[in-house]
């Protein structure tokens, strides 16, 4: 489950650097209002998947309520997808090990 997590955040920070450095500048520079719609609800669906799948990982990976809140925090922050990712990737490789 972590592994799908981990795919997940990473699908999921990339709709919000999307939605933050094309879809918002496409609309508010550009005036191109039909593409943040679409960019905006498919961000919104996967934070609420991520959000979901956060809660389960949490608890089979026994995670504490601070690291949970960090990962939270994490997904709404551009690029800390990335760090978060590494986390998770040495935390697999040492639950495998």
């Amino acid at each position: 489950m972590l592994s799908f997590f981990r795919k997940l955040s990473l699908v999921e920070g990339l709709s919000l650097i999307v939605l933050l450095f094309i879809a918002m500048p496409a609309k508010y520079q550009f005036g191109y209002v039909d593409s943040i719609w679409q960019v905006g609800m498919t961000h919104g669906v996967l934070w609420l998947a991520y959000f979901v799948t956060s809660l389960v990982v949490s608890h089979q990976q026994k995670w504490s309520v601070m690291f949970w809140m960090l990962v939270l925090f994490a997904s709404v922050i551009p690029f800390a997808c990335f760090f978060l990712d590494r986390k998770f990737k040495n935390q697999n490789e040492t639950v495998i090990a």
